[in-house]
């Protein structure tokens, strides 16, 4: 038998898919989760948990002993903290723990998740994994990813860590369970609860089960010390609505706030969250997230590691579909408790 394979961040959205396939392909898996972290999104699989976070160099050596693969899917992804302390900690300090055990493991591979804001894009040009990102004008998030992915990279040239950086796009998919920014716009439109979207907003998309694929495809065919770019295609945030919104039998939303009102709002926002150190999730430095620069070329990824996505469109039916059926199970389970 193989030897296990193990996935830090298990119960996280992308995580948690990772830890599906592999169990469905039969392997061995562990998994590490933080002490008290919601896990019903891995909560079904036969899985070997340890338990602690990526501080806890114990349980980070007890649980990577003897394994080949390890695919970190840890990342604080709250982008509009108007302290961005907690990123670099978990993102940067965090990571840099956790490759100084991983570096003396005698691991085969370790599948970094990445993301696709880490290489230079810029407007009128596909950009590819060749593109570098300059450090100027850069949101503390954004920062943050990049220098945890320098770090994984240089551990690789440096240390000899077997280490492979995913950039992935904006995911989409079932088994939203954490509930993320973007998967909250799937469950708006789909309960008829979404009265707007915002024009002028494009971002590179992939189905979860699609990135998750290639994380696993990485570890078996990837080089090691390159980065990958994993996204279907380019998609507005509207068309995401309106899919979603037919999926579940509603009607898609028709108002659309203009860009420039969009970033007279974020304004608005990143002042309010200077005066009065409040957490703004529309700010200006989450709406240049959520602006795309230039398409990507992923042709890395499908040539060199076989990886083969699905339109993106199907998983933002499956992502609309979860949202109904979890909707509708609440429901159920509530007129149970009555009777």
């Amino acid at each position: 038998m193989s030897a296990p394979k193990l996935v830090i961040g298990a119960n996280g959205f992308l995580g948690s898919h990772v830890t599906r396939q592999l169990v469905a392909d039969g392997h061995q898996v562990r998994v590490m989760v933080r002490p008290n972290a919601s896990t019903i999104s891995i909560d079904d699989l036969d899985v070997q948990r340890f338990v602690g976070d990526i501080w806890d160099n114990d349980v980070l050596r007890e649980a990577m002993a003897g394994v080949d693969d390890v695919y970190y899917c840890v990342v604080d992804a709250r982008g509009w903290l108007s302290d961005p302390a907690p990123l670099f900690h978990t993102n940067v300090e965090g990571t840099r723990n956790v490759l100084d055990v991983a570096r003396t493991a005698g691991l085969h591979r370790f599948i970094f998740t990445s993301s696709y804001v880490t290489v230079g894009r810029r407007r009128g040009r596909t950009v590819t994994e060749a593109d570098i990102i300059t450090d100027r004008g850069l949101t503390p998030y954004v920062r943050s990813r990049v220098q945890a992915e320098e770090l994984v990279l240089r551990y690789a040239r440096e240390h000899g860590l077997p280490a492979i950086a995913m950039c992935v796009s904006t995911t989409y998919g079932g088994g939203d369970w954490g509930r993320t920014p973007h998967g909250a716009i799937i469950a708006g439109a789909a309960f008829g609860k979404l009265p707007f979207v915002m024009g002028g907003i494009e971002l590179e998309a992939v189905g979860v089960d699609d990135a998750a694929r290639a994380m696993i495809l990485a570890a078996e065919r990837g080089r090691v010390g390159e980065r990958y770019l994993i996204s279907e295609k380019m998609i507005s945030n509207a068309e995401v609505a309106r899919i979603a919104a037919l999926e579940a039998n509603m009607p898609p939303p028709t108002k659309t706030i203009p860009l420039p009102l969009a970033y007279a709002l974020a304004a608005l926002g990143t002042a309010k969250a200077r005066l009065q150190k409040t957490d703004e999730k529309l700010s200006l430095g989450s709406l240049r997230l959520m602006r795309a620069e230039g398409p990507l070329d992923c042709s890395k990824a499908v040539q060199e590691l076989g990886w083969q996505p699905r339109p993106v469109e199907e998983s933002i039916r499956e992502a609309a579909r979860f949202w109904v059926g979890l909707r509708e199970a609440k429901r159920q389970a509530k007129a149970s408790r009555s009777e």
